[in-house]
This record gives structure tokens, C-alpha cells and sequence, in this order.
């Protein structure tokens, strides 16, 4: 069964928003390889189309390095209540919010590596309480930001075990939980 890890940004105060503003400036070689690790042991991405329609402006036009040409070619998912344009970014399905839990079990079930979720919003919030996220990979920058978007909300709520804590030279710290089981919040 392949496993969904969802992989995101924050601050040191928990804001997720506008990563590119304040994370670039730490990615050393070790960063850079953890995450093309990360990357190639993934088959496929899961996105909400809010996180798919910002990607999708900027990944198509990347490549040349094992990193962007991996992202390009996996087969990406993107969860969307409304009509979204894929034709930027293919292979791309989209997957309607209605369907999510029915569509990913069908998917966790399929042959094949894991899949990753890049982002942290309603579309992790859904599949942990639905039992179907496996992992946060969380990577806490250094930086304070003061306000923005939070790295959790409300709807956030779920048991997580410890796994792994990875530490970078550059201070960028990934923390590895396991989501809980039900019942073991």
C-alpha cells in the first residue's frame, strides 16, 4: 500500500504562506539532497488546487536537474470543488472534492511509491481524519514571520508519533510524525 506524506514550510511561529520569500536562502546541499530523496521516493503528488494552480505557473517551465524533471514527469492529483486548468502541468487528474476520501483510498491501494502532498490546508485536514494521511514531514525554517496563513487549524486536530527529526547546517529542522490511528489522539 503506498503511503501519503504531506511535506511542508513553516516558520519557527507556524505561518506557511509564501514560501518563496523566506526559505530559498537556506536550502544547503544537504537540504537540497533530503529533498530530492524525499522526491524520487515519491510516484505521484496530491495537491489542492489552490497549491496545484501556483505550482502549475512555475514547475512546467523548470528542468534540467534530477529534482524538476522528477516533479515533471510523476503523475499529479489535484483535489478541486470548481474547474481547474491542467493543461499547463500534465500528467495531471483532477480529483472533485466530493470524491477525495473514495478517490485516495483508490489510490493508496494502487502498485507504486509513495505520494507526496505538498502544502498543509483542508486537503491534509481531510485525509487525516479520514485516516489516509500516513506522515507530516514539516520543515521549520528559521525565520519569524509575525502573521500569515498557520501551519494548522482547528479541523488540524489528530494523534501524531514522533518518528525522526533531521537537522541541516543551515538550521532548517524537518520533523517526521506518524498520524495516529483513531482513537489515539
Amino acid at each position: 500500500m503506498r503511503r501519503i506524506i504531506a511535506s511542508t514550510y513553516t516558520t519557527l511561529d507556524g505561518f506557511i504562506d509564501n514560501p518563496h520569500e523566506w526559505s530559498l536562502q537556506y536550502h544547503d546541499q544537504t537540504a537540497q539532497q533530503y529533498a530530492l530523496d524525499l522526491t524520487l521516493g515519491a510516484g505521484a503528488l496530491l495537491l489542492g488546487r489552490v497549491t496545484y494552480e501556483g505550482m502549475a505557473q512555475a514547475w512546467p517551465t523548470m528542468g534540467g536537474n534530477p529534482y524538476a524533471d522528477h516533479v515533471n514527469s510523476m503523475e499529479k492529483y489535484v483535489v478541486a470543488s470548481r474547474p481547474v486548468d491542467t493543461s499547463a502541468w500534465n500528467p495531471t487528474t483532477v480529483i472533485p472534492g466530493r470524491d477525495l476520501i473514495t478517490a485516495v483510498q483508490r489510490l493508496k491501494e494502487t502498485e507504486g511509491a509513495d505520494v507526496l502532498v505538498w502544502g498543509n490546508g483542508q486537503l491534509t485536514d481531510a485525509l487525516a481524519t479520514a485516516g489516509l494521511l500516513d506522515e507530516y514531514r514539516i520543515w521549520t525554517y528559521p525565520v519569524l514571520k509575525g502573521a500569515g496563513e498557520p501551519l494548522f487549524r482547528p479541523a488540524s486536530r489528530t494523534g501524531l508519533a514522533h518518528v525522526e527529526t533531521t537537522t541541516f547546517g543551515s538550521g532548517v529542522v524537518v520533523s517526521t510524525y506518524r498520524v495516529a490511528a483513531a482513537g489515539q489522539e
